[in-house]
Parts: structure tokens; C-alpha cells; sequence
């Protein structure tokens, strides 16, 4: 088995995660068109937070993905499935790829949980950021078309497809850092220092770029070469996944995050730190910054980087608060994947990173 055969594919699906097969094809006949049984179920490998399950009937495939089972101790504004639905249902007529969405249900007396059914996108997730396998001239449009996406979303006019009210305005990383401090100290597992002194020095220096009321888009929240399917046979991504942390913010903030893969060694997150990248064909982080800033109608891309090391604190301080989740969710043993263990054992080292770079923005100031 390969590391990577721990996030591909599907099993069986687990007891935790399990539900009434028999109710969710009761009411799929009754509420989506064409959809007619037998019925069977299989849980995604990969996904930490809400379960993803492969609906298999004779005629058709379908996605599903739900809130975890309902002995899972939610956190506050985790698992937020009606707003995936909603946005990727916003996004269908844009340039964004995205998954045509069949049905939402809100009602937990169905199957136990809330949960919508979108259609199977069938092509490649590619997990491993150094595309191994692949040549230079096959990774260049990989990452190419990557950027392509998140600076499409980021030009998508959110009032034009309804999204105007997606998220709080202004503040942005103001209340972002705020929730994911929250979020942290209510999944404590155990000391982390860097986190601590994060806790307080992010909130006290936030640059005036970030507090730019007038950048605002729709933002992923987790956009990374495993959240996309590419096209069977060209460099092309043909659906967006893992909406879940969407919201209306600043695009810097997102691209960022897409960014940090640059700053993170190969391993348990899967980055292109500490590689060749000439060699292997990805770009340079200022190439790929650059081409961003041109396809966003950015003029200076200079002036984008010059808080570059606090974005970076703020995004891996954002993950390691994720990680954290995980590792309470893995002590809860309500964690959607078997590797949630590793994902939590990674948050120290994450506040570790950010809080480098916290150090570096403040040592430019």
C-alpha cells in the first residue's frame, strides 16, 4: 500500500458514519428525478471533516455528502453542508467548475443527519503536489490551470450570482482569526506554545492591505490541488470540491493558503516545500504569484507580497487550528478519515511554521 492509497477510493463505510440505506433511497425516489434503486453505499477514503459517500444505483452514480453521524459533538459553524450546497448551486453558470448539485435535505429525521446528493464528477484527483509521474511539460499546465480556477473565483461577481450575503462585510481576518481562535481553544488536546503567542500577536498586526474594504470575493477556504478533479486526460479541472469553508473575504487571504504548499515540506499535508521546482516543471511561488496578479487585474504584484509573511502566519496558524479539530474529533472518535491521527499530530509543527513567519513580518516592519 502507498501513502497516497490511504486517501484514494472508497471502502466501506464506517460504523460511526453509517445510516439507514434503505430511508435515503425512500426519499431520493420521491425527490430526485431519475433516480431509481437498488441502492448501494461506499464512504470516500479522503475528507476529514464531513463524510463523503459514492451512491450506486444500476443506472447512475451519485455524491453525497452529509454532517457527521449524530453522535458527533459538532463545533460552532463546523460542518456547514447547506452552504456548500448553496454555493457551489451559486457558481454552476460561471467559469468556476463545479459539480451540478440534485438536492439538499435539512431534515435529520431522513437518514439522521442533514445532507445533500450532487453528481459524480469522473476524473483524476492528483494528491501528491509533486505530480510524481507526470514530466516537467506535464506538471507546468497542472499548475497552471490551478491558478487559472482560484483567480476565476476570485473575479466572479458575487452579487451577480447571489452571494452578496454569503458572509459578514468587512473585518475580514479580523473575525477570521477570531474564529479559528475559538475554534482552537475548544479543541485543546494538549500544550502548543506557537499557537499561544499566535493567539495574540496575528489580531495586533493585521496590515493595512488586509484591512481593504474593498477587496472582497468568494473565497474557498481550502483551495489545494486534492480539492480539484482534473479531466481524465487534460490539464484541466473539471470540478471544484470541499466547499465547506467558503465565504464571502479577502481573495488574498484564500490565495495565500493555496500558496503556503510552497513553505510545506513533502509529508502528512502534502506540500512542494524543500523540492526542485525548476526541475520538476512547477513554478517559481513569484512566477505564480505574478500570473495570479495578471489573470486578477492586479498591477503590482510587488506591493501583494509585501505582507506576504503575515499571510502566511495567518494561514498555517488557520490550519494548525484545523489539525487541532482533528485531533479532538480523533480523541472523540468522530474524525471522518483513518489518518485523522497524523493530521492532528501535525498541528504543533503548523503553529511552529507560522509562527516563523510571524516573526520574519515582524522583523520587515
Amino acid at each position: 500500500m502507498t501513502p497516497m492509497d490511504h486517501f484514494t477510493g472508497t471502502r466501506p463505510v464506517a460504523e460511526r458514519h453509517r445510516f439507514d440505506t434503505d430511508a435515503l433511497a425512500r426519499h431520493l425516489q420521491a425527490h430526485l428525478p431519475g433516480f431509481e434503486g437498488p441502492l448501494s453505499v461506499e464512504q470516500f477514503k479522503g475528507g476529514q471533516s464531513n463524510p463523503t459517500y459514492l451512491l450506486v444505483t444500476p443506472q447512475r452514480r451519485y455524491v453525497m455528502r452529509s454532517k457527521p453521524g449524530p453522535v458527533a459533538k459538532l463545533l460552532p459553524s463546523a460542518h456547514a453542508i447547506e452552504r456548500e450546497f448553496r454555493v457551489m448551486s451559486a457558481l454552476a453558470d460561471t467559469p468556476v467548475p463545479v459539480a451540478r448539485m440534485h438536492l439538499l435535505c435539512e431534515d435529520e429525521s431522513i437518514i439522521g443527519r442533514a445532507f445533500y446528493v450532487m453528481e459524480y464528477v469522473q476524473g483524476r484527483v492528483l494528491w501528491d503536489q509533486t505530480l510524481p509521474g507526470m514530466t516537467p511539460d506535464q506538471r507546468a499546465p497542472i499548475y497552471d490551470e490551478m491558478n487559472r480556477v482560484i483567480a476565476a473565483l476570485h473575479t466572479v461577481d458575487v452579487a451577480a450570482v447571489g452571494l452578496a450575503d454569503y458572509g459578514k462585510p468587512g473585518n475580514y481576518f479580523e473575525r477570521q482569526i477570531g474564529r479559528w481562535s475559538k475554534q482552537y481553544l475548544a479543541s485543546v488536546t494538549g500544550p502548543n506554545p506557537a499557537m499561544d503567542r499566535l493567539l495574540e500577536w496575528l489580531p495586533a498586526h493585521i496590515p493595512a492591505g488586509a484591512r481593504d474594504e474593498r477587496e472582497i470575493a468568494i473565497v474557498h477556504g481550502d483551495y489545494r490541488l486534492d480539492n480539484l478533479i482534473f479531466h481524465p486526460d487534460e490539464p484541466r479541472v473539471i470540478a471544484v470540491l470541499d466547499w465547506e469553508l467558503s465565504t464571502i473575504g479577502h481573495p488574498l487571504a484564500d490565495f495565500s493558503y493555496h500558496c503556503m504548499a510552497w513553505h510545506i515540506p513533502p509529508g502528512t499535508f502534502r506540500g512542494i516545500g524543500d523540492v526542485d521546482h525548476a526541475a520538476l516543471g512547477i513554478p517559481l511561488e513569484t512566477d505564480y504569484v505574478r500570473r495570479y496578479c495578471e489573470r486578477t487585474g492586479r498591477a503590482d504584484p510587488q506591493a501583494l507580497m509585501a505582507d506576504w509573511d503575515f499571510y502566511l502566519a495567518y494561514n498555517l496558524f488557520r490550519i494548525a487550528a484545523i489539525a487541532q479539530g482533528i485531533a479532538k474529533r480523533h480523541q472523540d472518535g468522530t474524525a471522518s478519515s483513518a489518518q485523522a491521527q497524523a493530521y492532528g499530530d501535525a498541528a504543533p509543527a503548523l503553529a511552529d511554521l507560522a509562527w516563523g513567519f510571524a516573526q520574519r513580518a515582524d522583523g520587515g516592519r
